[in-house]
């Protein structure tokens, strides 16, 4: 379960899968802000790939409405709440992979263009030890270099795990990146040669969620009729960290 916005901070997975009723699973918690659901399919890829499971769900889910300076109109305005998730499994030894090729990175560097931090005051434990005790800040973004670094690393990213797979830009039925801002989009479909008619977005209806961003659009493009079976399907997300990743599927 990808989330940075967990109700319990030691974890939701558990709680979830036991909801669902997934007894035998084994959850976990993944955190990577918007780049989160991508890097849980990525990971789940590894689990089926090699054998050691069969079936994975992986859940991208925020609210980062808890998180946001409602005075502060250059951030609150562009986040909201919301949960998506696929449901993936091996493939037999006469299929194709559903997952073709796939990048992560991350660089610490620019942590500070996009945080939510923790915000603790001393406290005195006796005489044996100081701690600290407090709450997390509101989301504090950078939203020029956050654009520049979106601009720049997403598109590089996305040609990178289309080489892995022997493919071209030529090739993608859609491109499906984390839901940010319309113009990082539509720069990032103009830098990969892609007309934006083939990009997918919900953005003016929920706003940024996070990692639940990716899994809502991606249901709303099936249950509408644009994605099909046999579709390619070029994915990226984007976010805190900084980190930014990308997979090619086949649905």
């Amino acid at each position: 379960m990808a989330t940075s916005s967990p109700d319990d901070l030691f974890g939701d997975a558990a709680s979830v899968a036991r909801a669902v009723g997934a007894t035998n699973a084994v959850a976990f918690d993944l955190t990577a802000a918007c780049s989160g659901f991508l890097f849980g399919v990525n990971t789940a890829s590894q689990f089926l790939h090699n054998g050691a499971y069969n079936t994975a769900v992986v859940i991208g889910a925020d609210a980062l409405s808890r998180w946001v300076d409602w005075s502060d109109r250059n951030t609150c305005v562009l986040f909201g709440d919301g949960a998506g998730a696929v449901v993936m499994r091996s493939a037999a030894p006469d299929e194709e992979c559903g997952l073709l090729g796939f990048e992560m990175h991350s660089n610490g560097e620019g942590r500070q263009d996009l945080n939510l931090g923790y915000s603790g005051s001393a406290q005195e434990l006796a005489s044996v030890a100081q701690v600290t005790n407090g709450d997390y800040s509101n989301i504090a973004m950078n939203g020029k270099e956050v654009y520049k670094f979106a601009t720049t690393r997403v598109p590089q990213v996305l040609t990178e795990a289309l080489a892995t797979a022997s493919l071209t830009a030529d090739d993608v039925d859609w491109v499906l990146l984390h839901q940010a801002n319309i113009r990082i989009m539509e720069t990032v479909a103009k830098k990969i040669g892609v007309p934006m008619s083939k990009v997918l977005h919900n953005l003016d209806e929920y706003g940024n969620t996070s990692a639940g961003s990716i899994p809502l659009a991606l249901d709303e493009a099936v249950r509408e009729g644009k994605v099909k079976q046999g579709d390619l399907i070029a994915m990226s997300g984007f976010g805190a960290g900084l980190s930014w990743g990308s997979a090619i599927i086949r649905w």
